[in-house]
């Protein structure tokens, strides 16, 4: 298969890279690094992507960011933030890149245990990642041409518990390799409008 990874270079997007390149072409998108750039909030930058790529057999989304910090000192600017970036950069990601997948393909998003587990300082993520969660449900009943669609939501990751020190009280990470699997499992398997939790 011919797969598009945007944010393929971060902790979760190198996860989902390492799982699937040995049987894939891998195509990595990002801000500032990759095959081809892109800024998911940005509408055009997304449809140019899509143009610079052309056809693929399925597409993942592990980009974006969320503000961290206690809700009563919380703006809405900063909540906002999430909502802008992470859930319709990945709302876009899904938009745009409908007529460039091929029969059958998918999309892969990625929101994060926050949804199911939240933790002090993180209801804009956790906001976030049930959002993504529903938009996934209903969009799976939408897609043409027997397109899939799902989301994976990881718990913290080993490779991230140390800058994450603190944050995250009790959690037990993940491995980057069960992650990998959860990408693999949506890209290669048969299961639509699931969110695929890990940890």
């Amino acid at each position: 298969m011919r797969i598009l990874i945007a944010g393929g270079n971060g902790t979760v997007g190198a996860a989902a890279v390492e799982a699937l390149k040995g049987k894939h072409e891998i195509l990595r998108a990002g801000r500032s690094s990759g095959d081809v750039t892109v800024d998911l909030k940005d509408w055009g930058s997304v449809d140019a992507m899509y143009k610079k790529v052309g056809k693929i057999d399925a597409a993942i989304a592990c980009a974006g960011h969320v503000h961290f910090a206690p809700l009563p000192q919380m703006t809405s600017e900063q909540f906002m933030m999430g909502l802008n970036d992470k859930l319709m950069g990945s709302v876009n990601f899904v938009l745009a890149g409908i007529d460039y997948l091929t029969d059958g393909g998918s999309f892969t998003l990625t929101s994060g245990i926050l949804d199911r587990d939240p933790i002090r300082m993180g209801a804009s993520a956790s906001t976030v990642n049930a959002a993504l969660a529903g938009f996934v449900m209903a969009a799976a009943i939408e897609l043409p041409r027997g397109l899939r669609i799902n989301v994976v939501s990881p718990g913290l990751l080993q490779a991230s518990a140390q800058k994450y020190d603190g944050f995250f009280p009790g959690h037990e990470p993940v491995s980057s390799e069960r992650v990998g699997l959860a990408y693999v499992k949506s890209v290669e398997g048969a299961v639509t409008g699931r969110v695929i939790s890990v940890g």
